[in-house]
């Protein structure tokens, strides 16, 4: 799984999680919190893509993206290893 796949998953998680955002473009430069993604629900679309994707991170090793690619990325080197 590459980090464009990830991105992918991340953008899915935000439509499940945030219903209003549905029908909303949304791309991997965008960032949650423009989108009006709240911090607790930030944390579940977090929490679900790591579950989906089998890893154990601790959150306060994910602060620092400033985009859904970005977290994509981060997501991705961490579970190259």
């Amino acid at each position: 799984m590459d980090s464009k796949q990830i991105a992918d998953m991340v953008i899915a998680e935000i439509r499940e999680t945030v219903p209003e955002l549905a029908d909303q473009p949304i791309s991997p430069e965008d960032s949650m919190a423009e989108l009006g993604v709240d911090s607790i629900e930030r944390s579940e679309v977090i929490l679900s893509t790591m579950e989906k994707l089998g890893l154990k991170i601790p959150m306060v090793q994910l602060h620092g993206p400033k985009n859904i690619g970005e977290l994509a990325e981060l997501l991705f080197n961490k579970s190259a290893g």
